[in-house]
């Protein structure tokens, strides 16, 4: 069984070198962190984001580079970049624009706002209020503006990449629901090692690099449309299914010990936000297929800002990467195998002539689950039939033991095809 999810929106991108384009994502990251010292993930991520056309909200301290990664990212893509500072009195037509009359000409013109470029940084986006968030909506998802009856579309590639400090509670706002599904992804930004903090220092001193142009722009939309040919295989969707079903059907997914703590789990945006970031970060990897270790990757940035945790779990000081290390460690993924196709000989079919490819061994009885413990970068692996999974991470504070008595099993099939390169 294969599952080719190839976008609808926009039209399938000719053959390309999967390398090629790998390579030319590598040059603009590279010109990135030129400038930017340590924070990777962040780096990463704002690159698949781009790829795969969806938003990213960055919480952290001030003074984490968020703001100077946007604008080192637009240099190296060639785009247009604008810094909106939000504040408590900043009103929706500072954003989208506003109609102005015009006296000498006895009509009213439309004077459209600062959001027309291809990367808009919103600055400090929980310091202004509701009617100001709520301007972004359909500039988010319907990337258009709409004032007085005219709609005007937005530049392509368009991209929203909001910051949030997470210290202060006074004179912000908290992003409402639909907004913060409107992102693809939640980063936490943490701060530099000693180490960074020392290049820092070196680096950027009385003469800061600058990063150049790695790309042009028609060059990243063109990645953009490979980016949606990436072949994605029913196992990898059904383990991205089953991410999202844990956290609404705790219960019946084997994690019982998650339905008091859990308000409303993911909406299907995440579903499809697993999927787009696996793509873009299969094709940063060279690869024209995505497998299950990509959709783990971003897990955890995709689920973490739509999850609604219950008065329970706030009162026993869990956040939302509690939940999601646990889903991640108990919620098996398929085993991925790639098995050469034999050639048809005429006149004759495969099935009649030869004997059907062998199955992928599968591991041991005895050999334990791993967990999504810090130390281990991969999804649970766990083919039908498996022994129960192992006890859960120390890091995930006052959640209810796993039961020992839970057989695991994945709806998809346990053996992946993947495509010839």
């Amino acid at each position: 069984m294969t599952f080719d999810d190839t976008s609808t929106h926009h039209a399938p991108a000719p053959s390309v070198d999967v390398t090629a384009a790998a390579a030319s994502l590598e040059q603009a990251l590279f010109e990135v962190k030129k400038v930017i010292v340590g924070q990777d993930h962040m780096i990463e991520r704002l690159l698949v984001a781009l790829l795969a056309r969806g938003h990213i909200l960055l919480e952290g301290v001030p003074g984490l580079a968020k703001t100077l990664a946007v604008s080192t990212l637009a240099k190296a893509i060639g785009g247009s970049f604008v810094r909106l500072q939000f504040t408590p009195d900043l009103l929706p037509s500072d954003l989208v624009g506003t109609r102005i009359w015009r006296a000498s000409e006895e009509r009213f013109d439309t004077e459209w706002g600062p959001v027309f470029a291809n990367l808009v940084l919103t600055d400090e986006i929980n310091r202004a209020p509701a009617k100001v968030q709520s301007a972004l909506l359909e500039v988010m998802a319907e990337r258009q503006v709409s004032i007085g009856g005219e709609t005007r579309p937005l530049p392509h590639p368009f991209l929203v990449l909001a910051t949030q400090n997470p210290v202060e509670s006074e004179g912000v706002y908290t992003l409402p629901e639909a907004q913060r599904d409107r992102f693809l992804m939640k980063v936490t930004v943490g701060y530099p090692s000693p180490t960074e903090e020392l290049e820092i220092v070196r680096r950027m001193g009385v003469h800061p690099p600058e990063a150049e142009q790695a790309m042009t722009l028609d060059e990243l939309e063109h990645l953009q449309d490979v980016a949606d040919t990436i072949y994605v295989d029913a196992g990898v969707a059904q383990y991205a299914v089953d991410l999202v079903m844990a956290t609404r059907e705790p219960a019946h997914r084997g994690l019982p010990e998650l339905e008091p703590l859990i308000e409303f789990g993911v909406s299907p945006r995440a579903t499809l936000g697993l999927v787009a970031s696996g793509r873009a970060l299969a094709l940063m990897r060279g690869r024209s297929y995505v497998v299950p270790q990509d959709v783990f990757d971003v897990a955890r940035d995709v689920l973490r800002h739509r999850i609604m945790l219950s008065y329970e779990a706030l009162a026993k000081s869990l956040t939302a990467d509690d939940i999601i290390n646990r889903v991640l460690s108990m919620v098996p993924a398929a085993t991925i195998s790639p098995v050469a196709h034999r050639p048809v000989p005429a006149g004759g079919s495969a099935d009649s002539t030869m004997p059907p490819p062998a199955p992928a061994p599968s591991p041991a009885p005895e050999a334990p689950l791993p967990s999504a413990s810090p130390g281990y970068t991969g999804p649970a692996i766990a083919p039908s039939g498996a022994p129960s999974p192992p006890p859960p991470r120390s890091g995930d504070r006052n959640l209810p033991p796993v039961p020992t008595n839970r057989t695991s099993s994945s709806a998809a099939d346990p053996t992946v095809e993947l495509p010839e390169s």
